[in-house]
């Protein structure tokens, strides 16, 4: 080796570990906001660094020679580094102003969150807000997120959790599903109804299970995973489903239905990265996003 380790600056390696997980320049250069002339001289400068080929250039891509494979876990675990120590520094802000990333629901961003966030920015102008509507999981770790709101508990390492509470469900149709199909009067009328089901979810198809009710999701002849599109559906008459009660008293077009056997609800848990949750910006948000979601459980 021509350097020392020690001395290996952290844009190369971040430069190897991109072209190790994705196999190419140009997927590795999206990833990291570069450009691919830029990412070919890091990895060159890095392999003439260590006096070592990490790659094999092939036609399809990049593939790692032996030495390049044995040094992606200590570069993982680099990285993890990195991002620890920019989690510590950020968690070091003292200013009630910056910017606070939160991640919920698509539902939760859609329905809940405009209003709450709105009182969050008249309160505190010099607090900037973004909003990441998503049903997977963000990395709070990586600064995917500062706040995530989840409807389960986190069980990750290093983060702080608080259960706000949870919100009730109730089944839904239709004014003008109802006046064409009739109102059903308990579970045994669901078959002679359309039921809005989920596509691979097993969430509705396991509730019905739980309630001695034996069906298949082919039982649901409407399914959708998106919960946005799976509540236009019932509004606009296609069958039952289910949503937020808080949701569903709500809209105009839709009538509450007992079945006669109680529905689950859904925790709501706010997250945070610990190194970051009492860094004043966040901390404030956290506690107005508690403000504004409680009344919307029990």
């Amino acid at each position: 080796m021509t350097k020392p380790l020690q001395s290996l600056d952290w844009s190369l390696v971040q430069a190897f570990l991109a072209v190790a997980e994705t196999g190419s320049l140009s997927a590795a250069a999206r990833d990291l906001g570069s450009s691919q002339p830029t990412l070919g001289r890091q990895i060159k400068a890095i392999e003439a660094q260590l006096g070592a080929a990490l790659f094999h250039r092939r036609a399809r891509g990049f593939e790692l020679t032996e030495t390049g494979a044995a040094l992606v876990a200590p570069a993982r675990d680099m990285r993890e580094a990195m991002h620890r120590i920019a989690l510590t520094a950020a968690g070091r802000e003292e200013r009630l102003a910056g910017t606070v990333r939160i991640t919920a629901s698509v539902v939760m961003s859609t329905f809940h969150l405009p209003a709450i966030l709105t009182r969050i920015r008249e309160a505190e102008p010099e607090i900037e807000l973004e909003l990441v509507p998503s049903d997977t999981s963000s990395n709070l770790l990586y600064r995917e997120a500062d706040i995530a709101i989840r409807m389960y508990r986190p069980t990750q390492l290093d983060l702080v959790t608080r259960h706000i509470g949870d919100l009730p469900l109730a089944a839904y149709a239709a004014t003008s599903y109802l006046a064409r199909r009739g109102r059903p009067k308990g579970p045994q009328d669901l078959p002679q109804h359309e039921v809005i089901g989920y596509d691979a979810q097993s969430d509705i198809l396991d509730g019905f299970r739980a309630a001695g009710m034996d069906v298949d999701r082919h039982w649901f002849r409407m399914r959708t995973d998106d919960q946005l599109a799976y509540w236009a559906l019932v509004r606009a008459g296609a069958g039952i489903g289910f949503s937020q009660a808080e949701i569903g008293d709500n809209d105009p077009l839709v009538e509450r239905l007992d079945f006669g056997f109680p529905l689950p609800t859904l925790p709501v848990w706010l997250t945070a990265h610990e190194a970051m949750r009492q860094t004043p910006r966040i901390r404030r948000v956290w506690d107005m996003l508690v403000e504004g979601l409680s009344p919307l459980v029990s």
